[in-house]
């Protein structure tokens, strides 16, 4: 490939990148979203984070089932409740580090 095509492919890339970010924001920049739609917008967040975490706390990825006494499980309970407490995600990310070295010793 010459230089010329590597610049086209690039600059179609960018391209196909950001149009469908841009024309959105472009297009409803103007316009007053209804509350519904905006408080629906607000959990998108939420359901993603929970799509990426569920599997890794709940599957076991060999036989692809449910397994409730995974150490990842067992480790984020107490993790979440130090969070829900003391609101500190340094503190959240040094204690769930700690219990999932301290189960990993155990288990």
């Amino acid at each position: 490939m010459t230089l010329a095509d590597y610049l086209f492919l690039f600059g179609g890339m960018g391209l196909v990148t950001y149009l469908p970010r841009a024309l959105p924001l472009l297009y409803l920049a103007h316009k007053r979203l209804p509350q519904w739609f905006v408080d629906w917008l607000g959990m998108i967040p939420v359901a993603i984070l929970s799509a990426l975490i569920a599997p890794i706390l709940l599957a076991d990825p060999a036989t692809r089932s449910l397994e409730f006494g995974k150490p990842e499980l067992i480790v984020a309970i107490p993790t979440l409740l130090f969070a829900l407490k003391t609101r500190s995600l340094g503190g959240t990310v040094l204690v769930g580090m700690l219990l999932y070295w301290l189960a990993g010793s155990v288990m």
